[in-house]
């Protein structure tokens, strides 16, 4: 009832459209046992190809808000520089690019919090206030590479500025966020040899939910979970969001994930997602190896499932799935 009753709401806004929502990013909001800080652009990290592509896109560096998450007890300043050892988790939210937020408040949040909860060998997260990008029937803005160029200077931020090791630094993303997080760990892996002294190693370990694998249409085919999965998952890939025209980059190569850490992928068995994450599972897989990547898929679970509080008990078995994998190093 719960998915049927979100599927309602979001076949509505859909259709309604209206006005944008207001930027998430240009202020720090408030609330009870809010810690965040401001992340400043790193315009000096940003070489290549997605510096031409954001010249194009009129895309410029800015700062932009994050939040800092602890564990239940802990009490400590927002950005106090990390302990010796001590692991983050650098969470990059869902929402198509479009919504949600990483402000603690919003229901993405439920995902970085039930990281700490369950495992132990972590000590606090950071979510970053990314740019959303906006569509029709409204203006086109915050288009590719955005994002990306603001999820670049979180992770400076906690590499050069907090003090994180990289081989601390646990990148995690869910649906969106996990596209998102896919296009930092490669930006980081192919510019690391830039010539650029403070330009920051890839981190250690990488956890994908529900990734949004694939913005375009190769998995769009009748019999693929596009299809099977419509009437069991709340989100619908049969008519796709109105943005993703802001994210068609230039056509690139087949990419190899060569270079890439170790990865926990997650892929309910009854989304829609399901068949382009089985995709990217099996060609990391070739890539690095069936030891470097770890593959849960619970069968009756939706896109995104740990967002949500109740849907039990694959929430909780999946965070307990997690904490295992962190602490099995």
């Amino acid at each position: 009832m719960m998915t049927k009753l979100l599927k309602h709401m979001i076949t509505v806004l859909e259709k309604v459209g209206g006005r944008a929502p207001a930027p998430k990013h240009l202020a720090i909001a408030g609330g009870a046992n809010v810690k965040g800080n401001w992340v400043y652009p790193a315009e000096h990290l940003i070489v290549g190809d997605v510096k031409q592509w954001a010249e194009d896109a009129g895309v410029g560096c800015i700062r932009i808000p994050g939040y800092w998450f602890e564990k239940k007890g802990d009490n400590r300043k927002a950005g106090e520089p990390a302990k010796p050892g001590e692991k983050v988790v650098y969470a990059l939210h869902g929402g198509g690019y479009g919504g949600q937020s990483a402000h603690p408040s919003d229901l993405a949040s439920n995902v970085p919090r039930g990281i700490l909860e369950y495992a132990k060998t972590v000590s606090r997260a950071f979510t970053l206030e990314f740019r959303l990008s906006t569509g029709p029937p409204n203006e086109a803005a915050n288009s590719f590479p955005a994002a990306l160029i603001d999820a670049v200077a979180g992770y400076n931020y906690l590499v050069n500025e907090v003090g994180f090791l990289t081989q601390n630094i646990i990148v995690e993303g869910d649906s969106a966020g996990g596209n998102l997080a896919l296009a930092l760990v490669r930006y980081l892996i192919e510019n690391k040899d830039a010539g650029i002294p403070s330009f920051p190693a890839p981190p250690h370990d990488l956890i994908l939910l529900s990734p949004w694998a694939d913005l375009g249409t190769s998995h769009k085919i009748e019999g693929t979970s596009v299809y099977t999965n419509v009437k069991t998952d709340f989100i619908d890939l049969l008519h796709p969001s109105r943005l993703v025209p802001n994210f068609l980059a230039p056509t690139m190569e087949k990419v190899s994930f060569n270079g890439f850490p170790r990865t926990f992928i997650v892929a309910g068995g009854a989304e829609v997602l399901r068949d382009q994450i089985r995709t990217l599972r099996d060609r990391m897989v070739v890539d690095l190896g069936s030891s470097q990547v770890e593959y849960y898929e619970p069968a009756g679970a939706v896109h995104d499932y740990l967002i949500f509080l109740w849907f039990e008990p694959e929430r909780t078995e999946t965070l307990e799935a997690i904490a295992r994998w962190l602490a099995s190093e």
